[in-house]
């Protein structure tokens, strides 16, 4: 019987020892860090290498913070632009932990860091977009509007020990009642440009055919007087010489006497005479 009690005290022992030693150790993994306290004190400095660690039972804590980048998808929200016009816009936070303790006793874990983180995005949300159109939104002023955000975010989140890596709009989008005016009202700008490109095309080509028409005209009238004036000189020619009266003085030496002049003839050669043969007598 005193055996069988023994026994019994003996493994009672072992499992108290086993829980003991159970609960004065603990693992760090390599994507954590560690906070050991004491009634809610940080007693020692952050573990952050992973390993098996001791702590003393019963009167210290563990408390595991993500030493990860961390992400925040904020809830789609209605934003009010430049113009008086809404946008429903998607965001998202990256962060991580950059002081644990801090980050604890403020926000004890990431629930209420992605709370606090939240709450901080919308409001700059609302101050930085306020004043952008959705042109510079979507397109022009993106990148520096985002700088904007993400500045205001890194300074709020310093307060709960957070560091702010990046900070994303997603996406931009106009309701679904202003969407069907936004665009009646887009055609009827294309339309009007377009009407206007016209007009000032129509109106080039007409300045460029009354240019041609003038040149035109003025290039006739002038072919025109010089045909006039050759036709009236040679009328005028052939009218002096028609009553056969007319007398022309040339001088002897002009080239219209050159045609009617007969060239010397060369002296011919002078022949003597031939005698005739005489008689021989038989």
């Amino acid at each position: 019987m005193r055996r069988s009690l023994n026994g019994v005290v003996l493994a009672a022992i072992a499992v108290v020892a086993i829980i003991v030693a159970s609960m004065a150790t603990f693992v760090v993994d390599p994507t954590e860090q560690a906070l050991i306290l004491r009634f809610g004190q940080p007693v020692r400095d952050l573990i952050d290498a992973p390993g098996l660690y001791f702590k003393w039972p019963f009167i210290d804590t563990v408390v595991y913070i993500d030493k990860r980048i961390l992400a925040l998808d904020n809830e789609r929200q209605e934003v009010l632009v430049s113009d008086n016009q809404r946008l429903e816009v998607d965001a998202f936070v990256r962060y991580k932990i950059d002081d644990p303790l801090l980050f604890y006793q403020s926000v004890t874990n990431t629930r209420g860091a992605d709370a606090q983180l939240g709450g901080m995005l919308n409001s700059a949300l609302r101050r930085s977009l306020s004043g952008a159109s959705i042109t510079d939104i979507v397109r022009d002023k993106r990148d520096a509007l985002m700088a904007d955000i993400r500045d205001q975010m890194i300074t709020g989140a310093k307060r709960f020990g957070l560091q702010v890596v990046d900070v994303r709009i997603k996406r931009a989008d106009l309701p679904a009642e202003n969407s069907e005016a936004v665009f009646r009202r887009m055609q009827t700008e294309r339309q009007q440009r377009a009407a206007s490109y016209r007009a000032q095309g129509s109106q080039q080509s007409q300045q460029i055919k009354a240019e041609a028409d003038r040149k035109v005209t003025v290039i006739t009238a002038q072919a025109q007087q010089q045909s006039e004036q050759i036709r009236g000189e040679g009328d005028g020619y052939q009218n002096s010489f028609a009553n056969g009266q007319t007398r022309a003085l040339m001088s002897p030496k002009s080239d219209f006497f050159r045609y009617f002049s007969t060239p010397t003839p060369a002296p011919e050669a002078a022949t003597a005479p031939v005698p005739a043969p005489s008689a021989k007598a038989d």
